[in-house]
């Protein structure tokens, strides 16, 4: 399985996940049409899709000097498969 991705995207727009072949044309169409619709960019790249990975994202805030962690979350759960 893959994962179409709209070069302009964001978001969550533009990505279509792939698992057939045989799908591959349509949802490649769809990417492209959907960037247009908003004025995004029309190019689309291929990732391997990683159906159970987790998406963790951790915040850092600091001054040069000290560094604080701001703990961490978990964004797999953002609708629209957005990262």
């Amino acid at each position: 399985p893959v994962m179409l991705k709209a070069v302009g995207g964001g978001g969550g727009r533009g990505m279509r996940p792939v698992a057939r072949d045989e799908a591959l044309d349509e949802a490649f169409a769809a990417c492209q049409r959907e960037c247009a619709a908003v004025g995004l960019l029309g190019g689309v790249f291929v990732e391997e899709l990683l159906p159970a990975a987790r998406h963790i994202e951790v915040q850092l805030l600091g001054d040069g000097a000290e560094v604080v962690h701001l703990h961490e979350r978990d964004c797999s759960v953002q609708r629209r498969r957005q990262k």
